[in-house]
């Protein structure tokens, strides 16, 4: 484990296996236990360096409540502090739901620091995987405002023992700054996609409301590759690594593998 100080927060990250340094960055009310939680890092720590980040207000990294603490920039910014203390020049990204935004975040403010995208469940528009009804209140912050037996409830039958007990520990009043700061600092990311030059792999579940939003999102970036997921909501395709890595696996391995591969042979 390992932390690094940016802007005076502390990130808490994990590096595991060895290879080609390839991000993981987890949702809104998650932390990167998720990626082990549901078998990802088991099946890519063998063949590449997985750096898991705690993004700030979540996990053990710190948790301000200040919604201006939790800008594009600056979410962005952790994690080139993290790439950086790692004396990293650049590395995939791969990041779901919020952890998904923070990859287009990166396009807009670090592009150069990205050797390759994968992004789940995240749309470059203002589309939301939880939409709130004409006259309400944002779902999932109300949810928030209310406590964490309300955030359970949108995990349904995913609700783990393990996932019930991270979001009981979260700090409420953090992920409502998280929320709050993030969306009203977002100039959304319509204008940053088509300028991602690098290879990308993007996916939804077909039962995510966002599922066609996110396909329009790949269609908007120049050669990105869109899976859709038949069947999954948005918490189980983050859940569904059985369904996931068949389609990412050899997309990585054929951006990040084979080209060492061949100079090898050569």
């Amino acid at each position: 484990m390992a932390r690094v100080s940016n802007k005076g927060v502390s990130i808490h990250y994990r590096v595991e296996g060895d290879g080609p340094p390839v991000v993981l960055g987890h949702g809104i009310t998650s932390s990167s236990d998720v990626w082990y939680e549901h078998g990802f890092v088991a099946a890519l720590k063998p063949r590449y360096r997985l750096i898991l980040i705690d993004s700030r207000g979540h996990g053990q990294s710190d948790k301000p409540h200040d919604p201006q603490s939790y800008t594009t920039e600056t979410c962005a910014s952790d994690i080139v502090a993290i790439l950086d203390d790692l004396g990293l020049k650049t590395a995939t990204y791969w990041g779901y739901s919020q952890g998904g935004l923070y990859g287009y975040a990166l396009a807009q403010h670090a592009l150069d620091r990205v050797a390759c995208f994968v992004i789940g469940g995240a749309t470059a528009g203002s589309e939301r995987a939880f939409p709130a009804e004409a006259g309400n209140e944002d779902p999932l912050m109300a949810a928030f405002r209310a406590g964490p037996e309300e955030i359970i409830k949108f995990y349904g039958d995913w609700a783990t023992p393990l996932i019930r007990e991270r979001l009981l520990a979260n700090d409420h009043a953090a992920l409502i700054a998280s929320l709050q700061g993030f969306r009203l600092n977002t100039k959304r990311f319509s204008d940053v996609v088509p300028t991602i030059a690098v290879p990308t792999l993007i996916y939804a579940g077909s039962a995510d409301p966002i599922h066609d939003p996110v396909r329009q999102t790949a269609s908007a970036i120049p050669g990105a590759q869109f899976v859709s997921l038949p069947g999954l909501s948005h918490v189980a395709a983050n859940c569904s690594s059985d369904l996931v890595l068949p389609h990412v696996g050899p997309f990585l391995a054929k951006v990040l593998l084979q080209p060492a591969q061949s100079a090898t042979a050569s």
